[in-house]
């Protein structure tokens, strides 16, 4: 398999549109005439082609499936973003050939949802001594690196955002379910609160939520 030489006789595919509803994507698009199947490919949206021939995990599809499906439905495991490519599959000299479109007609990007993190702090202070207990928690709804979150202590009042006091990083990854930290000893006048370390990034993929 490899792909095909694109010239302005190479069919092409395009109007390639998508439809999620609970957890499922449905894509459409334009066949050109005599096509009979494509191969689609599923990765992150901010994943490059590999350059492999074909691509890891292709499926192939056929104009049958197609139409009795009324276009391609996909179970959507993912969260974040996540791009659909659409490859027309040709034979020549019982060779099969990929089309690969350099306009990107064939390409869509599929907004697959965010997986919730819940996370809960918990201070407990003493009568005497100068410090307090913090216990946190998080809930994650998929496992979640360590470098995804943050702490960030600050005196006389609550963090406003990472850095609006001392961050510190995370030592462990966090598994789907409830994690339990290790408790934390802090200054009475400190409080703690949790962020992303990189809102824009991680925001795509998680929604940050305090219980």
């Amino acid at each position: 398999m490899r792909y095909a030489e694109v010239d302005s006789s190479t069919p092409v595919i395009t109007d390639v549109t998508s439809r999620v509803e609970e957890r499922f994507c449905t894509l459409s698009w334009r066949w050109p005439e005599g096509v009979q199947a494509v191969c689609i490919h599923k990765t992150a949206a901010e994943d490059r082609e590999s350059g492999e021939v074909p691509p890891p995990g292709m499926k192939l599809y056929t104009r049958e499936e197609y139409k009795a499906n009324n276009g391609y439905r996909d179970r959507l495991e993912e969260i974040g973003l996540v791009a659909y490519t659409v490859y027309i599959r040709l034979t020549e000299d019982g060779e099969t050939l990929l089309v690969r479109q350099s306009n990107a007609a064939n390409r869509i990007v599929v907004s697959a949802g965010k997986a919730r993190i819940y996370y809960s702090i918990l201070q407990n202070k003493g009568w005497f001594g100068k410090q307090k207990t913090v216990h946190m928690a998080i809930t994650a709804e998929v496992p979640v690196p360590r470098d995804v979150l943050c702490y960030v202590k600050k005196r006389g009042g609550h963090p406003a955002g990472k850095e609006d006091g001392v961050l510190f990083p995370f030592v462990q990854d966090f598994a789907a379910g409830r994690n339990v930290l290790p408790p934390i000893e802090i200054g009475k006048e400190d409080f703690v609160r949790i962020f992303f370390t990189d809102g824009r990034k991680y925001g795509l993929y998680y929604e940050l939520v305090p219980e």
